[in-house]
């Protein structure tokens, strides 16, 4: 099976239409370049080049771009065939993006967070097939190895192997998760910034710097691997499926002629320069049948690559370009590598393995069934029985008498029967060499003193020791014993080992999780954060959103006391002015809420009901069944039993039945994860309800005096200014506008609340990263003089 290869064209306002045409199949492409009026009148050389590929991208979605080259890829590897996605071209084409996106926008998210969607969303839906999920991600910048999963602390050396089952990287970390959002947390903390200066993270996890073509450009090869592992949920089922799907994002090829690139981005240019040359001579003696010699091992890219592009693998490229006039040459290269990576071929085989334990299994019952076949044999030709079974001990005395006869010559030969017998023949030949063997020792020391070797050589270095004891030559000779058998004695501790990696929590946080792939918001039901809407009872009006509810206005003079009333007093206040809204919508959830509640306890009630009468009925049922046995059955000329009127009638009721508890059971489904939600919403109001309460309170009876003048219009404090004592903030933190989002979003697209829970995560992870950093800047150690404390003239105290 040959490598599927796709272009993906970048949009752009300034395509060149005339030099560049598409073909009306979307797989081929021409492009067409003015001659240069430098080569005079007679001007041979090429100006027009065709392409045909497996598809053309041009103004192309994300989701299109994700069914057309990765679904079925992704499909294939559930089913145990690896797969493997490439993206190539010029820096600035569009390859981070095609890849893994952008992780502000859910529908923007590339082919890793995808592909992770995919994977667990049919791991759930699975009934036969138990999937386990681990992932990786490596990065190579400038021939080196770097795990992006594993903290900077504990990074160890990497190294490429090859083994008996293909290549792996020595020493990089595989992370086993369990869901959506723990995957995806992982991967957003991967692109996170690690490292101080800016020079690494950003869209594609690895290095990124700048230049003159691409402002921030990828100057490392990253590669996501997602391992599966699928079990079969059936105990009879050997397969045991393992798989795996390689997302290659390839660092842009770039022309120093036109990056005008110097120092390190120069440097880094070169490398990927040099790695890339090195694939497309891999490709080149892919492609040619003739070629014995693979260089796999030019380059850490191209040995790491060996399994998706020489092996068992259905591999995908995707290569990006861009439709401007100024990028034509790279335009160019690109589609021309395109083309010859369609001519390499690859084995794609699934990768099945038999279960150990059901094989163990299995083989004892093939095992049982031979020695049947076995006993059948021996039967019909006059075997004496038993013959396979383990000796017994009359049995084994028998052998060990023939042996002895044998060495003192008795007999000339020993009749072989079974391989048991053999056996026990050689272990019998053991125990007699090892009884003469001790009898031989035994013999020797009663007339012999024997000692051990290590005896022998320490009462040598005790003589040795005291013939060194004279002269300097002597004790030179002792301090180099001493020195050697300390050396031999003292071994060098072993260094501690780094601890274990430890996978990132992935706990949620914020508002509840609805349920998967059903999380419509309840009608009659308001949110704390949106609109109301408005109830199927009876029409209301729509109400207004909290956020629009006026803030509590600062209190006149009048307001405050010199002692603050109690809270209980002053919350029953807060909910007939200030928060007269608020109280309301929650009253109204709460409301809501309860109907719900009620309403599940009767669909309840009835299938309790509706499950009695079906019992009843197979009991009525079974009865007619056993009576029509013992007088017996009546049959048609089909041959099709007769049952009478009753049984008949039972028949009909209990499929009516059958199809009202289905029909109930699917309603109190819908009422429980409308429950669900209603709970979070009412928790979430009273959370607001309290929390603008705490606000209210203390800004009407604990700020003092002058600092309410000041806050009223014309006050000493200018617009904007935030007083010193008000200590809690009326604006919305991180956490309420990830869930006011979350709100939004979800009734619409349900699967988006994992790829947003886990943004969330990695911002505050990285707002996090970057405090201590600057808290790490700022610490100076005690007693160290900085540059102003030098130069300060020193103080003196007056003495009167």
């Amino acid at each position: 099976k040959r490598v599927r290869a796709f272009v993906r064209v970048k949009p752009t306002a300034h395509f060149a239409q005339d030099m560049i045409k598409f073909g009306p199949d979307n797989k081929s492409i021409d492009i067409r370049l003015p001659k240069d009026s430098k080569g005079g009148a007679v001007n041979n050389s090429r100006s027009g080049w065709s392409f045909r590929l497996d598809g053309l991208l041009h103004n192309c979605s994300q989701e299109r771009l994700y069914r057309t080259v990765a679904k079925g890829l992704v499909a294939g590897a559930l089913q145990g065939y690896n797969g493997t996605i490439m993206c190539y071209g010029q820096t600035g084409a569009g390859k981070t993006y095609t890849m893994t996106g952008a992780s502000c926008e859910y529908r923007q998210r590339g082919i890793i967070p995808r592909a992770i969607q995919q994977v667990f969303k049919e791991a759930a839906e699975s009934t036969s097939l138990s999937i386990h999920v681990r992932i990786s991600y490596l990065e190579i910048y400038n021939e080196a190895l770097t795990d992006l999963l594993c903290p900077v602390p504990w990074r160890r050396p990497l190294a490429v192997l090859d083994g008996p089952r293909g290549v792996r990287v020595q020493g990089l970390s595989i992370h086993p998760v369990s869901h959506e959002e723990q995957a995806l947390n992982l991967l957003f903390e991967a692109r996170d910034p690690k490292y101080p200066m800016g020079s690494r993270g950003g869209a594609g996890g690895g290095v990124i710097a700048e230049h003159s073509l691409n402002k921030n450009s990828s100057r490392s090869h990253c590669i996501f691997t997602i391992y599966l592992e699928c079990h079969s949920r059936v105990y009879t089922n050997l397969k045991h499926i393992k798989s795996k799907i390689t997302l290659v994002d390839l660092a842009g090829s770039e022309r120093l002629s036109q990056t005008r690139a110097e120092h390190q981005v120069r440097r880094e240019s070169s490398y990927i320069n040099k790695s890339l040359s090195f694939l497309e001579q891999l490709i080149l003696a892919l492609a040619d049948p003739r070629r014995e010699h693979i260089p796999f091992r030019q380059s850490k890219l191209t040995h790491v690559l060996k399994d998706s592009l020489g092996g068992n693998c259905n591999t995908v490229l995707v290569t990006n370009i861009c439709g401007e006039a100024a990028h034509l040459e790279e335009t160019l290269s690109s589609l021309r590598f395109a083309t010859r990576m369609k001519w390499v071929r690859t084995e794609p085989l699934p990768n099945v393995r038999l279960d150990q334990e059901v094989s163990v299994k299995a083989l004892e019952e093939e095992i049982r069934v031979l020695k049947q076949e076995l006993a059948m044999r021996d039967m019909l030709e006059n075997r004496p029985f038993g013959m396979y079974n383990p000796l017994s001990a009359s049995q084994r005395e028998t052998i060990r008498s023939q042996i002895h006869k044998y060495l003192r010559g008795t007999i000339q030969e020993i009749d072989i029967v079974n391989v048991r017998q053999i056996q026990e023949v050689f272990k019998e030949f053991k125990v007699i060499v090892s009884q003469q063997e001790e009898a031989v020792e035994a013999k020797l020391r009663s007339k012999y003193t024997l000692m051990d070797k290590d005896a022998m050589s320490h009462s040598s270095e005790l003589s040795t020791r005291q013939s060194c004891l004279s002269g300097n030559r002597g004790i030179m000779e002792l301090f180099r014993l001493e020195k050697a058998s300390g050396t031999e004695s003292n071994p060098s501790p072993a260094l501690p080992r780094p601890p274990p990696t430890m996978s990132p929590n992935a706990t949620s946080t914020g508002l509840g999780n609805p349920p998967r792939d059903v999380t419509p918001p309840v009608p009659g039901l308001h949110s704390p954060f949106h609109d109301g809407i408005v109830p199927n009872v009876q029409p209301e009006p729509p109400l207004a959103q909290p956020e629009a509810v006026p803030s509590p206005p600062v209190p006149s003079p009048v307001c405050a006391s010199s002692c603050p009333p109690a809270e209980a007093e002053a919350f029953e206040l807060f909910k007939r002015e200030a928060g007269r809204e608020l109280s309301r919508i929650f009253r109204e959830n709460k409301a809501i809420l309860g109907a719900r509640r009620r309403r599940s306890n009767s669909v309840a009630r009835r299938l309790n009901l509706i499950k009695r009468e079906m019992e009843g009925i197979q009991e009525a049922l079974e009865t007619e069944k056993q009576k029509r046995w013992q007088e017996g059955e009546y049959t048609d000329e089909e041959g099709r039993v007769i049952i009478e009127e009753k049984e008949f009638s039972l028949l009909l009721r209990l499929q009516e039945l059958k199809e009202g508890h289905r029909a109930g059971c699917a309603e109190l489904q819908d009422l429980r994860a409308e429950i669900q939600y209603c709970q979070g919403l009412v928790d979430k109001c009273r959370k607001r309800l309290v929390s603008e309460f705490e606000i209210w309170y203390k800004e009407s009876f604990l700020i003092p005096e002058d600092v309410r003048e000041a806050l009223e219009p014309g006050g000493s404090i200018r617009p904007g200014m935030i007083p010193i004592n008000r200590v809690l903030c009326l604006e919305e933190d991180e956490q309420d506008k990830f869930e006011r989002m979350q709100e939004t979003n979800l009734p619409e697209c349900p699967a988006s609340a994992p790829f947003y829970r886990a943004r969330m995560r990695a911002e505050l992870q990285q707002t996090f990263n970057r405090t201590v950093s600057s808290l790490r800047k700022t610490h100076r150690k005690p007693g160290i003089l900085t540059a102003a404390g030098r130069n300060k003239a020193l103080s003196f105290l007056h003495v009167s």
